[in-house]
This record gives structure tokens, C-alpha cells and sequence, in this order.
């Protein structure tokens, strides 16, 4: 159900798109007023979580390791799983990163022989997770080309290598199949693993189904229901620029691609999907395991006033005579 929930909840937004652009003609709010907007909610969202996130205590010592920490020089340390210096947490940070190198290792917990916990990696979602981010990642590269002009030679690099086999006119690109994959696998292990299943919200299905949404809409916009891509250009750098126009005859199809992407936009900063920038804030990644070697002392920590048992025993020590209790000082 919550699935079904989220599913209509994209389905009705495209439908709302259609009825705007196509039956209403507002061009210029779904073309303009809404991208800047949403552009607007994402800043603004990112620099209030990150600022949040910043301001968080962190009174203990707790990064998440795995491997033998620095101690004396005959014993053997793992400077990446157990990093004690800056270097190490770089590394770390760049592996998992770019690599989802703790996905990879430590995901899947089993029960074997009745007593004996088990931990290991899911390849198949390690691997999906990575075809998933890394051709997003593409995919918003190629995408510069709409908001520069000349187009960097490297963008246009980046392109050819993505869109080499020319089984289409336009390009079939590799990272729209590979996307598409990896989402529908992301979003039916969701579905038929009942764990998985059973902690899953609206908002999870939520995130997949716009994901899905906005890459399907880029394709048939591309491929099926073709629009002018010098008109989109116009309108792209006009909107970087601050200078938007709308253009006559762009098509309803690339309007609901735009909205979708505006919608995934505002809805990035309060979603699940700031894992992406909260990484980088993670006090499970980002600090040295160097607690033999130094000492962590909370920096929030301030002087408190007390009440010692010495000053608490002069304010009642009439009262505690009178019931007979012991005192330390007569």
C-alpha cells in the first residue's frame, strides 16, 4: 500500500502538470516560476541541514571501524578501516564515496547454527547502488551542455563515451538503460523482501517512484515525443542566466520532465537522499581512531555549578541532628 500510495501521488502531479501546461497554457509557471522555486527550496534546504548538522555536539568519541587500531609498533593497524591520521580518513572517505566500500562489506547480518551471528556484504546491492549513483552522476554531466555555451570539450567527451553505440537516432545512451536497471532493482528488492519491506515508508517508495519518473520522462522527451533542443537551450541558459523566455512549440513532454526534476529538487533537502551530503558530516566516518593516542575531550562540555555534599550538609545539618543522621564535620 504504501508503495500504491506514492505511486498515484506521481501519477496525479503528472497528471496536474498536463492540465497546466496543456489545458491552462502556464507555460511560464511550470517554465520558470517553478524551477526557481524549487531551485530556491534546495539551497536553501541544503544550507539549513548542513548548518544544523554543523551545529550538532558530537561529546563522544565514535567512529565506526572495523580493523585493528594503532597501538604499540609490533602489532599490525589497518590505517583504512581503523584510520588514526588525517591521510587514513581521507582514504577511507574516498572509498566510500566514490565506492560504497562499507556497503560492500558489511550489509547483510544471518543466524547460523542457532548461536552464531554472521556479517556480510550484498554484492547485488553494492552493485546496484553504485550503477545507480554513478550514472546519475553522468547523466547530470552530460546535462551541462544545456546551460553552457560553447559546450566544454570535456562534456561533449563524456557524451560520445556515454552514447557510443549509435542504435538510435537520437543517441540510445548507456546510462539511461543502466539507471533505469538499477531503480527497478532498488525498487523490487523494496517490494519482495519482506524485512525490507516492513520498514519501508511512503517516502521511501516515494523517492524511487521520482527517481524513475523523471529519468522515464527524459527519455520519452529524448526519444518518442522529441522537442526542440535549441529551445530548451534557450530556456536553460536563459534561467542560469536570469533571464528566462519561453519559447513557442517546446512540447507538454518536456514540461513534465522539468517538473519532476523541480520536484526532486525541493524534495532532495527533507528526504532520505541528503545522505549524499551528510556523509561528508558522518562522525562515524569523518573522525581519527586515535583514542590510544589521544585523548577526546567534549568540546561542548563548560563548567557546571555544584552543590557539594559538604555545602549540602551545612544547609540541613540542624535538620539531620534532630533524626539523628550521621555527620561528617560536627
Amino acid at each position: 500500500m504504501n508503495a500504491l500510495y506514492s505511486l498515484f501521488t506521481i501519477i496525479i502531479l503528472v497528471l496536474f502538470v498536463f492540465l497546466g501546461v496543456w489545458g491552462l497554457g502556464l507555460y511560464s509557471v511550470f517554465g520558470i516560476v517553478v524551477p526557481y522555486v524549487a531551485i530556491a527550496l534546495f539551497l536553501g534546504g541544503i544550507i539549513y541541514r548542513v548548518l544544523k548538522w554543523a551545529r550538532a555536539p558530537v561529546p563522544f568519541h565514535i567512529p565506526t571501524v572495523c580493523g585493528q587500531q594503532k597501538s604499540l609498533p609490533w602489532i599490525r593497524t589497518n590505517t583504512i578501516e581503523s584510520p588514526y591520521n588525517t591521510l587514513g580518513v581521507i582514504a577511507r572517505m574516498v572509498l566510500e564515496i566514490l565506492l560504497f566500500r562499507s556497503l560492500f562489506r558489511n550489509e547483510r547480518v544471518e543466524l547460523k547454527r542457532a548461536e552464531k551471528l554472521v556479517y556480510g556484504g550484498n554484492r547485488y546491492l553494492w552493485l546496484g547502488g553504485l550503477a545507480f549513483h554513478w550514472s546519475l552522476f553522468i547523466i547530470l554531466f552530460r546535462h551541462l551542455r544545456f546551460f553552457t555555451e560553447p559546450v566544454p570539450s570535456f562534456v561533449l567527451f563524456i557524451k560520445n563515451i556515454d552514447g557510443i553505440f549509435h542504435l538510435a537516432v537520437p543517441t540510445l545512451f548507456i546510462t539511461d538503460i543502466i539507471i533505469l536497471i538499477a531503480l527497478s532493482y532498488l525498487f523490487v528488492r523494496r517490494v519482495i523482501y519482506p524485512q525490507i519491506r516492513y520498514i519501508s515508508l511512503p517516502s521511501d517508495y516515494f523517492a524511487v517512484f521520482l527517481l524513475l519518473g523523471v529519468v522515464l520522462s527524459g527519455i520519452l522527451t529524448r526519444i518518442f515525443y522529441r522537442v526542440d533542443i535549441v529551445k530548451v537551450k534557450e530556456l536553460s541558459m536563459g534561467l542560469f542566466s536570469f533571464h528566462p523566455t519561453i519559447s513557442e512549440g517546446i512540447g507538454v513532454s518536456f514540461y513534465v520532465h522539468l517538473f519532476l526534476v523541480s520536484l526532486l529538487l525541493a524534495y532532495f533537502p527533507f528526504s532520505k537522499l541528503m545522505h549524499m551530503v551528510g556523509v561528508f558530516l558522518s562522525p562515524t566516518r569523518n573522525l581519527k581512531n586515535n583514542s590510544r593516542m589521544q585523548r577526546h575531550v567534549n568540546p561542548w562540555d563548560y563548567p557546571v555549578k555544584v552543590h557539594t555534599y559538604e555545602e549540602w550538609e551545612d544547609e540541613f545539618r540542624e535538620q539531620m541532628k534532630e533524626v539523628a543522621l550521621p555527620l561528617e564535620r560536627e
